[in-house]
């Protein structure tokens, strides 16, 4: 039976100092380490900016109706520039493939009235060592898997966005070189290119279109 006089007592347990609104003191040397870290972020970012426009990818604004309906004027689209970069290092050409639509840069334009220098946007439907054959506004290729020709325009799943010429009555052609190839807009009536001013060099070649990221509701992968 417990005395009526008995207790048990209870202690509150003890509570640390608040030292919450303590601030441990920087010394000088990590304040000193901070502030470089932050001026070689702000040094370093815009190399790095530099260094993958121009070697890895770019973005570009369409200017122009040459490439409709695959692409319409003011479209922001995004172009690969690695293996164009890559092929450089190890001393090759980069030959893209028939059907890719590349950037690249063309000096052969002041007999157009288009200035001395330009980069340009188009399909490329020629490689090196084959000829191609403009008849009645159709491109025909010819290589060693095609002796008799292919038009591939007609055979290639990117033909249904193309917008042929009239009928033409002259005939040209071109066999292309070693470090050549043959490109066209995809409008061709109002399209500047190949059948103008001849084969595109290689080494003149930016790179190929991997996406067209504006307008979005347009956004597309190539």
């Amino acid at each position: 039976m417990q005395d009526q006089n008995s207790y048990t007592s209870v202690t509150p347990p003890t509570t640390p100092p608040d030292t919450s609104s303590e601030k441990p003191e920087k010394s000088h040397s990590e304040g000193w380490r901070s502030a470089l870290s932050t001026i070689g972020i702000l040094l370093i970012a815009p190399l790095v900016a530099v260094f993958l426009t121009a070697f890895v990818f770019q973005s570009y604004q369409v200017d122009g109706p040459s490439m409709q309906t695959t692409l319409q004027n003011n479209d922001r689209l995004v172009v690969w520039k690695l293996p164009r970069t890559w092929a450089r290092i190890t001393g090759h050409d980069y030959i893209p493939k028939r059907g890719d639509v590349i950037v690249f840069n063309e000096s052969n334009l002041s007999t157009f009235g288009q200035g001395e220098s330009k980069q340009l946007i188009k399909r490329v439907l020629g490689l090196p060592g084959e000829r191609v054959s403009v008849e009645n506004g159709v491109i025909t290729v010819y290589n060693s898997q095609h002796p008799n020709g292919f038009r591939p325009d007609e055979e290639m799943s990117y033909g249904k966005v193309i917008t042929n010429t009239e009928p033409e009555s002259n005939t040209t052609s071109w066999t292309l070189k070693q470090g050549q190839i043959f490109v066209a807009g995809d409008n061709r009536p109002d399209s500047l290119d190949s059948r103008a001013f001849g084969p595109v060099a290689t080494s003149d070649v930016v790179g190929k279109l991997i996406a067209r990221i504006l307008p979005l509701g347009s956004a597309q992968r190539f």
